[in-house]
């Protein structure tokens, strides 16, 4: 894939100026049209893709009768006023990460990622299961939206830099491209953090604006041509351990659905899930070797032990906070979610990774 045909794709574009003059959702012959604005660079491995997949889906499942029209970042409003977007009513739909919307509530880190937190299936077995639906609803029903899991991307890569990391000495003033409550660790362990679009990071390393990045692994990172700037590769994230995307619909225009378009909504989301996740879990192995033995990537499998324990501390101090003086909803949200991660890492912690430890030590075909 050319890395700058998406990227120019996924430039900022005119903002919500352009929404303004867009006709409502067409409705003929009992056909609706519905726009769905991402925050993805078009054509974007594993989210871009997955983002026009499920507009796709939703199309066919509905036999045209719901026609969801995908926009990539840029094209209508840029990447990371999407949601914006869906709860002003200028699209119905956006594909995103929570994360990103963090100022609206803190509640909706937990809904994509949690330093030292959920799995990707840990994550889905909250939110379907164990009662991490019935929360976010009512987070995101305050904006008049509603949230649906549509994709995750497995635990990710720890970033892209330019120095190796080998104390926490080397973090200190460090600028460093990382978003959500991740971000917020870095930021305790003394970097200086900001967050970009997909699209931006490349300049941005390049200008020397940053000295290091992180988006999500090898599968996107190889197109997004981080390898060109930065040589130490960090595979293994601390603070990003099973990261979700999400559709949102705008509830107005969900709510005048008929039940069956509704349920397609949800179904095709649902099924994006496990797609996306598989996606990634088969291409990251294949781009990282395209990394080390094609561009000469220093592939580096876990931060030194003393980063890791102090983003532990870090995290933990984090979340407590949240707890302390978060509001209500936030509050809720993290007390369901330990609750539930108390009880998901059983299997895990005693059944899962103790077959992995054994296959890794016993076992090759």
């Amino acid at each position: 894939m050319n890395r700058r045909s998406f990227i120019r794709k996924g430039a900022v574009g005119a903002g919500f100026a352009g929404l303004a003059t867009m006709a409502t959702p067409a409705l003929s012959q009992n056909k609706i049209v519905w726009r769905m604005v991402t925050a993805w660079p078009k054509n974007f491995p594993g989210l871009g893709v997955g983002a026009q997949r499920v507009g796709d889906r939703i199309t066919e499942a509905s036999g045209g009768r719901l026609t969801v029209q995908v926009y990539s970042a840029g094209e209508l409003v840029p990447a990371l006023q999407s949601v914006d977007a869906v709860i002003d009513g200028g699209a119905e739909m956006s594909h995103g990460a929570a994360y990103y919307w963090f100022n609206k509530s803190p509640a909706l880190n937990f809904f994509t990622g949690v330093p030292y937190g959920m799995t990707a299936r840990e994550l889905s077995a909250w939110v379907r299961f164990l009662g991490g639906q019935e929360i976010w609803d009512e987070i995101y029903g305050q904006f008049g939206i509603r949230g649906f899991l549509s994709g995750n991307t497995g635990t990710q890569a720890g970033g892209w830099f330019k120095n190796e990391i080998k104390s926490l000495d080397d973090i200190k003033g460090l600028r460093f491209r990382t978003p959500g409550l991740a971000g917020q660790v870095w930021s305790l362990l003394g970097a200086s953090v900001t967050n970009l679009a997909a699209g931006d990071i490349f300049q941005a390393l390049q200008s020397g604006a940053l000295d290091a990045a992180e988006f999500v692994g090898p599968y996107n990172d190889l197109a997004l041509g981080f390898y060109k700037i930065c040589k130490y590769y960090y595979t293994t994230s601390f603070v990003e351990p099973g990261l979700a995307t999400e559709c949102t619909v705008n509830l107005k225009a969900y709510n005048a659905l008929s039940k069956d378009l509704q349920e397609i909504i949800r179904a095709v989301c649902q099924a994006e899930y496990e797609q996306v996740t598989s996606d990634f879990a088969a291409n990251d192995p294949r781009a990282l070797e395209v990394l080390v033995k094609q561009h000469g990537v220093t592939a580096i499998s876990s931060f030194p032990d003393s980063v890791l324990e102090a983003g532990a501390i870090a995290s933990k101090q984090l979340l407590e906070e949240l707890g302390d003086k978060g509001d209500a909803l936030t509050k809720k949200t993290l007390d369901s979610f330990t609750k539930a991660l108390n009880l998901l890492s059983i299997k895990t912690d005693t059944t899962d990774v103790n077959f992995i430890e054994a296959r890794k030590k016993y076992f090759r075909l």
